[in-house]
């Protein structure tokens, strides 16, 4: 079936879904949510730096990676702070004999409170360091600034690298952080999403998902598409789909196994279009905020906003999640007779 175009008005689009025997519908979110919490008593996290004179680097953190990609934006963050190769760099964490303690991660807070941690432990390191930078450049410590990697006489043409100064040392220099930022973030965006139910089945398709996120300072643009990606990818399977399911009678779980368990494909989802709208948060040195379910939070309310506004005009005011094809069409069949209108 050729796609209708997308460079028409949501009225037109809707007729033009209605000529194809389908009901086009739009819904519109504007989430926002707490992230790092709570407001009054923040979370601490650890890291320590490790840095060898050839510019090895370890980095202990007390946060660990289960697939969000945390390790690639802690290398970033060093490699930005310090200007070293992220492929000598080392990653240690889940080890309690190597991470003395820590507080996790979850609630969207790892990359403002772990990255927060190794920042401060990286600034420990440049200020420990900093003596020599001053000796080397003959100047006074007040009058050397550090960005990106470079030490520097302010306002005269001197410079030398902390990689060179790193490299003069007699060997590995450390630090350690346990810290917490100044408080939590709230990450916030809106989603548009349009859909296009078929009255005879009730099986509702994602025509087109578009969001616009603030998740604050992004180190890493493709991880944080892909987090929200993954996020709407979520609410989708919870609006859409995924249902516990209980013999009335028995209560025995009927939907106990991925056989029986609905969860959204590849085929479910659209080509989601994330759009980065940053606006730094002064809660962390990073200026980060949280990724981790800021899909999720836009997707369940734009998704069941767009299939109630397919179904306004045959008189349905409310529908539960999931909104599987058999309750949308049972829910049509129970309807008044109404000629639908554009």
């Amino acid at each position: 079936m050729i796609p209708p175009p997308t460079n028409i008005g949501s009225k037109a689009r809707r007729s033009e879904a209605r000529a194809r025997g389908k009901l086009r519908g739009i819904g519109i979110a504007n989430p926002i949510e707490i992230a790092g919490g709570p407001v009054a008593s923040p979370n601490p996290e650890f890291a320590r730096v490790e840095i060898s004179p050839a510019g090895k680097i370890r980095i202990h953190v007390g946060s660990m990676d289960s697939g969000q990609g945390h390790g690639t934006a802690f290398r970033q963050i060093i490699a930005d702070r310090l200007g070293l190769d992220t492929e000598d760099m080392e990653i240690v964490t889940g080890d309690t004999h190597e991470v003395p303690r820590g507080t996790g991660t979850f609630g969207s807070r790892t990359l403002a409170a772990a990255g927060g941690a190794i920042w401060a432990a990286a600034d420990t390191i440049i200020e420990r360091l900093k003596e020599h930078a001053t000796a080397r450049l003959e100047a006074h410590r007040s009058e050397i600034v550090f960005e990106h990697g470079i030490y520097r006489v302010d306002g005269r043409n001197r410079a030398v690298s902390f990689a060179q100064i790193m490299a003069e040392q007699a060997g590995p220099v450390s630090a350690e952080t346990f810290v917490s930022n100044e408080g939590a973030t709230f990450p916030n965006g809106c989603h548009i999403c349009e859909v296009e139910v078929d009255p005879e089945t009730g099986h509702v398709e994602l025509v087109a998902y578009s969001v616009v996120d603030d998740v604050g300072h992004m180190v890493n643009p493709l991880l944080v598409k892909g987090q929200i990606t993954g996020g709407v990818a979520q609410g989708l399977g919870q609006a859409l789909m995924e249902n516990a399911v209980y013999d009335p009678h028995s209560g025995q779980l009927l939907s106990a196994t991925f056989m029986d368990y609905a969860m959204p494909r590849a085929a479910d989802m659209p080509g989601v279009e994330v759009v980065g709208y940053p606006v730094p948060t002064k809660q962390n040195p990073l200026g980060v905020k949280g990724a981790g379910e800021a899909g999720t939070v836009g997707a369940l309310s734009a998704v069941m906003s767009a299939v109630s506004d397919a179904l306004r005009p045959f008189g349905v005011r409310h529908l539960d999640m999931p909104v599987t094809p058999d309750r949308i069409w049972r829910c049509l069949k129970t309807q008044p007779v109404k000629e639908p209108s554009a």
